[in-house]
């Protein structure tokens, strides 16, 4: 039977990694709020939203138009896009409001990665993370 962990980490980066940090944060909060918008002219159009296959594969162009998502893990973009679509089939299921746009100005701010040929290692006191 497959098992899931997940692990939960306090953390102390330096200034420079903060920095990295923070830009992940936004760019992820970039990734979703973009096709979250773009989710929606459709729906409002077509009566129909986009699918998970079609944003995804509007990532390659949209870093293209704005070249600096290209400095940040491309994993946890596709995971921002995966939980955009996550969020509307519970939306479409009844089981949750439909999903708004992320802030900067909110406390919690996190993006989600995937361990991918050893891209995330912890070693002694130290983790790596892309």
């Amino acid at each position: 039977m497959l098992h899931h962990k997940a692990f939960r980490f306090r953390i102390y980066p330096t200034e420079e990694q903060t920095t990295l940090i923070h830009q992940m944060f936004g760019c992820a909060r970039f990734v979703f709020n973009h096709f979250l918008s773009r989710w929606n002219d459709t729906f409002q159009e077509t009566g129909r939203g986009l699918s998970y296959q079609t944003c995804a594969n509007g990532l390659p162009a949209l870093k293209k138009e704005w070249p600096w998502l290209k400095d940040v893990d491309s994993i946890a973009l596709q995971s921002a896009v995966r939980s955009l679509a996550d969020a509307f089939d519970r939306f479409f299921r009844k089981q949750n409001d439909p999903p708004r746009f992320k802030s900067k100005r909110n406390p919690v701010q996190s993006y989600t990665t995937k361990f991918t040929n050893g891209n995330i290692a912890v070693a002694c006191d130290l983790l790596k993370l892309p």
